[in-house]
């Protein structure tokens, strides 16, 4: 896996081959399909793998926030994220998307979204809101930090006077 993610950032997934990476990890091309299917099914493990990786830098942002200030550390931490593995995060939201509950890409992408909807949830003020309150201002949240990050990654921000990452930072800053 780390091999996978090292190529995959070299490579991008368009680039990505099951034949140089058994080269790198040195075995036979054969022996990758004693571990996955096919490279669908490796690039999906990747993205699952990012999707666990993304939580946990989120977490930890989280953790080390400010009372108040969780939310928005963990959207920062989206967002510093992407900048640090565009590839990887480019990966995980453009592989066919999970349609069942017991796939390993859609149980890593729901666990990350209700990390997300948590927060939301922790940082609400006034009276605890319904269910699906919550839900709908996780993807306003998840929207927000997504669009900041596919927009600067995508060189839509580069025309800004500011470095586009402390932009987008700032623009989450002021919506928190």
């Amino acid at each position: 896996m780390e091999e996978g993610l090292t190529l995959l950032a070299e490579s991008g997934d368009n680039g990505f081959s099951l034949r140089e990476l058994a080269r790198r990890v040195g075995v036979t091309a054969n022996a990758s399909y004693r571990h996955f299917a096919n490279k669908e099914a490796l690039l999906q493990a990747l993205a699952s793998e990012g999707f666990r990786r993304l939580s946990a830098a989120q977490r930890d942002a989280e953790a080390r926030a400010a009372p108040g200030d969780q939310l928005l550390a963990a959207g920062r931490s989206y967002l510093r994220f992407a900048h640090q593995n565009p590839a990887l995060f480019g990966l995980m939201f453009s592989v066919i998307p999970p349609q069942r509950s017991d796939d390993e890409l859609g149980a890593a992408s729901r666990a990350s979204f209700e990390a997300l909807r948590q927060a939301v949830a922790r940082g609400w003020r006034g009276a605890e809101p319904e269910p699906a309150r919550v839900t709908r201002a996780a993807l306003r949240a998840w929207a927000l930090v997504h669009g900041l990050s596919r927009l600067s990654l995508d060189g839509q921000l580069d025309w800004l006077e500011e470095d586009p990452l402390d932009f987008a930072q700032s623009v989450l800053a002021d919506a928190v």
